[in-house]
């Protein structure tokens, strides 16, 4: 029944993750990528805080501060500047694909660490919810600007950063929890972008923030941040790292429906074919035949 949990975890932190995509769009008209990644972390961190604070579960060990600040700057600052850089380049459909490779990469790494094994059930249903992924994107996927291919490239290797997270991060979560873990985690990077946004004056704009634009920046920041990414870590404590990264296909099925629903975007056939081949790759990916289940020794409590 964990496992379940964390997989529907996962489903939702993606699926906000996924509309979280309009608030960003709309801000960045307004300011910087840095800046708001540094508004999503920053915010996220001191809404998590007190949460961490007033949790029974102890914090990370000194031993472990290390490892959980370089998976931070990992996921919560090289990760979004390698994907809104991705984005200068190519579209956001081509962008949307690239990033689906996650669970493939995911899958693929976590074997050759052996975090986890490789069986023939969990490919296939990796590569059906990239099929689910490519239906739905296929309008947007027809044209592409010149040089696309470094956008593509570009985004691949922020998937990887997110792989490389979802595999290391695990142990670190199962010894501190994953609100102590995230919080830090996610220090470490708000802190990074912050710096390099005082830097670079990439707040001067705030000056001239209106309602919409901080609602927005409150909403990356409480959904976009704190419960997409203490969700991620929840599920990576239940379940193992392919089938949490196989979610990250519901992100720009969110993303779509969102669009249809509040700018008026026409809901095609390719886009509900997709939705219904990524959820079919996913219930490929996360369970078992019952004779695979059968067949499972029994395992005592003590033992696990």
């Amino acid at each position: 029944m964990g496992e379940i949990w964390g997989v529907l975890a996962a489903v939702t932190s993606s699926a906000l993750g996924g509309t979280s995509i309009g608030a960003t769009r709309y801000l960045a008209g307004t300011i910087d990528p840095l800046a708001i990644g540094a508004f999503r972390f920053g915010i996220g961190v001191l809404l998590l805080l007190p949460l961490a604070l007033l949790q029974r579960r102890s914090w990370p060990q000194q031993r472990d501060w290390l490892g959980v600040t370089g998976l931070g700057l990992l996921f919560f600052a090289a990760f979004p500047i390698l994907f809104n850089a991705s984005l200068i380049f190519t579209t956001a459909a081509r962008g949307a694909l690239a990033l689906s490779t996650l669970p493939l990469l995911t899958m693929l790494v976590g074997a050759a660490l052996g975090a986890e094994p490789l069986t023939a059930r969990k490919t296939k249903g990796v590569l059906v919810t990239i099929l689910g992924v490519s239906m739905a994107l296929l309008s947007g996927l027809a044209t592409a600007p010149p040089g696309a291919w470094r956008g593509d490239l570009l985004m691949v290797a922020a998937a990887l950063c997110m792989a490389l997270y979802s595999i290391w991060s695990r142990p670190f979560i199962r010894r501190s929890g994953p609100i102590p873990f995230t919080t830090l985690a996610m220090a470490a990077g708000a802190v990074v972008l912050i710096t390099a946004s005082l830097l670079r004056g990439s707040f001067a704009p705030v000056a001239d923030f209106g309602v919409p634009q901080w609602f927005g920046a409150t909403y990356l920041g409480a959904f976009g941040a704190a419960l997409t990414f203490y969700l991620w870590a929840f599920a990576l404590e239940r379940t193992t790292p392919t089938r949490v990264a196989i979610s990250v296909t519901v992100n720009p099925i969110a993303a779509s429906l969102v669009g249809a629903a509040l700018l008026g975007e026409p809901l095609s056939w390719n886009l509900v074919a997709g939705i219904v081949t990524v959820f079919a790759g996913i219930w490929i990916a996360t369970t078992q035949p019952q004779h695979a289940h059968a067949a499972e020794p029994a395992v005592a409590p003590d033992a696990r």
